[in-house]
């Protein structure tokens, strides 16, 4: 893992930041997540997303370096999975931007691209029965449906964690409220008692 020093101020990146575009068959074969995960064992911040012109975009932050190792690796990688990559451009922006702190996808298909997407699927399946050639692309697809699952249900179950522990922690904090609350009931008690006997004094001296 590639480690590097970074100084942050409320997630504004300290270091150089960066507009990086790469061009080729780069969209609806699970690239970003690819890139998603790259991009977190490189432990960078910034985020990527599909653009209408085809490309895939993203922002990243961190040293000159380590953004070359990062860009190698997606090169290398992306090929092995499929993606067919032209061209990989990266310019450093000129000034200082707010990242978020885990590099994440951005989902910008709207429905044409949903549509699109379905389309090309429902081409594929036509072709099967007789062209096998599809099989690999229908098995990243697959790999990276399984992927967004296993990563939601990662989410749902850290969810259901918090919720256990939120629980756990109101119960505790409805005890405690309840034991104020009896203690404020014998105060007010032994208000109202000292009140009473102020009362009887207050009389006899007005005798």
């Amino acid at each position: 893992m590639v480690k590097f020093n970074t100084v942050w101020i409320y997630g504004l990146c300290m270091q150089k930041c960066y507009n990086i575009m790469i061009t080729g068959t780069v969209q609806d074969i699970g690239f970003r997540a690819l890139i998603e995960d790259i991009a977190k064992v490189y432990e960078l911040r910034g985020f990527t997303f599909n653009d209408v012109d085809g490309s895939v975009k993203m922002v990243c932050g961190g040293e000159n370096g380590v953004i070359t190792d990062f860009l190698k690796e997606i090169n290398s990688r992306g090929t092995e999975r499929g993606v067919v990559i032209h061209d990989i451009t990266h310019a450093e922006i000129p000034f200082q931007i707010y990242l978020p702190h885990r590099f994440s996808r951005l989902y910008t298909d709207d429905l044409a691209d949903i549509g699109r997407k379905l389309d090309k699927g429902n081409e594929i399946l036509g072709h099967i029965s007789y062209d096998t050639s599809e099989l690999p692309g229908i098995s990243k697809g697959i790999e990276g449906l399984n992927s967004k699952f296993d990563s939601f249900s990662t989410k749902f179950d850290s969810y259901i964690i918090e919720q256990k522990e939120h629980n756990q922690w109101m119960k505790g904090h409805l005890l405690k409220m309840d034991e104020h609350n009896k203690r404020m009931d014998e105060h007010n008690k032994r208000m109202d008692e000292h009140n009473q006997r102020l009362e009887k004094i207050l009389l006899k001296l007005a005798d």
